[in-house]
């Protein structure tokens, strides 16, 4: 019986450690960016496209206001409220003391200098396929922005779902770095896949998510329900978004429809967005969705 209860027991042991290991947060090899060399002109480009002020910016913050990245705003969701951190350069209330290792983490695993996952309201899983040389890119553009001693607020965030490394049993579910459209035979494919999938994260908001919280890759930019709980967030799929790619790119530059409605809710900022970026990666999005199955 002894033995039996041992060997039970070291048999328990070997499933917990093996749970630890696979949900531990695990950072990127910081040494394959040793040889880049930061473009601070490239990465406001990248900072850009991925709206990163549109999320952390202060709250009806506006103009050179959302370079700030002081935090607060709320984000509604089935598990909670997340509240976007204060990402300036602040050496204390910020992430000033981060280096470009610890920045890389976060961006493309979801894990934070201290070894704890992020939760999945911060869109890693479109960020895991930045490519290195943007990563090193914003991260150069990131020192020219201003420190602010805002504090960060802590997530409304009840249990279970305050278990950070239960993160780590999702993230084996939901973090995959393989492309949507696995074949773009255009580089101006390719470009709108990079945008759409990876920077812009469009699918975080257009894609339908199951009761995990997860995204519904077999219905990639179906539509979804809003998040805030008010109204439908519309189907991006070529039998649902009839426009022409002309009148995609046109959107995206000015935020008016082919029937002369306007973009509302977060999608202002979307536009703002993507109206700085070249018309050509308008067209390349415009591209890509035409091009969706």
């Amino acid at each position: 019986m002894r033995r039996g209860l041992m060997v039970s027991a070291l048999g328990l042991a070997a499933i917990v450690a093996a749970g630890l290991f696979v949900t531990r947060a695990a950072p990127v090899d910081a040494s394959a960016f040793d040889s880049l060399t930061g473009d601070a002109a490239n990465g406001e480009t990248v900072f850009t496209a991925a709206g990163c002020a549109s999320c952390h910016a202060a709250p009806e913050a506006t103009g050179d206001a959302k370079l700030v990245l002081a935090g607060g705003q709320r984000f509604g969701s089935d598990f909670g409220t997340f509240i976007a951190p204060n990402i300036s350069p602040h050496p204390e209330a910020g992430i000033g003391s981060w280096s470009l290792g610890d920045f890389a983490s976060a961006l493309k695993n979801g894990v934070s200098p201290d070894g704890r996952h992020y939760y999945p309201a911060f869109p890693y899983t479109s960020y895991v396929h930045m490519t290195d040389q943007d990563v090193v890119d914003l991260w150069a553009f990131w020192q020219t922005l201003p420190e602010d001693a805002t504090p960060s607020q802590p997530h409304k965030v009840g249990f279970p779902f305050n278990i950070r490394r239960s993160v780590g049993v999702w993230k084996q579910l939901y973090l995959s770095d393989d492309w949507v459209i696995a074949n773009t035979p255009t580089p101006e494919l390719e470009r709108g896949r990079y945008l759409v999938e990876a920077l812009a994260h469009c699918g975080e908001c257009h894609t339908p998510r199951d009761a995990l919280g997860g995204l519904d890759r077999s219905q990639w930019l179906a539509g979804a329900p809003n998040p805030t709980g008010r109204g439908q967030i519309p189907s991006l799929t070529p039998d649902d978004l009839t426009w022409g790619p002309t009148e995609i790119a046109y959107y995206l530059e000015t935020g008016f429809t082919p029937d002369f409605d306007s973009a509302g809710g977060h999608m202002v900022a979307v536009i703002e967005n993507f109206a700085k970026l070249p018309a050509s990666d308008r067209e390349a999005v415009a591209a890509y969705l035409k091009a969706l199955q």
